[in-house]
């Protein structure tokens, strides 16, 4: 059973809107804030392995800076392929800092 890794401090959170990239337990995460909600997905887009913690959130999704593939950082889909699936990681912000289950 996977455990809670630390991702970042509470303070270096994204911005309502914004997303931002970390590498935590040995992989590339992506942080998205989206209208306040943190989520937690794989950091490279499934499509192409693009780092979407460089790209943006649109209308709610979490747009990849290579393609514009645009995924739901709630359950990891796209409308662009309904073929591939982003992982997306129960995550939780506690003790001043931002968590998740890799």
């Amino acid at each position: 059973m996977a455990e809670f890794v630390r991702i970042c401090a509470q303070a270096e959170l994204p911005a309502v809107g914004a997303v931002k990239g970390f590498v935590a337990g040995g992989r590339e995460v992506c942080v998205a804030n989206i209208g306040g909600a943190i989520c937690v997905t794989d950091g490279v887009c499934p499509h192409e392995g693009g780092p979407l913690g460089e790209g943006l959130v649109e209308d709610g999704k979490v747009v990849c800076p290579w393609h514009g593939y645009a995924w739901d950082p709630h359950t990891g889909t796209t409308a662009d392929d309904p073929d591939l699936r982003l992982t997306v990681f129960e995550s939780k912000v506690e003790g001043g800092e931002l968590q998740a289950k890799l």
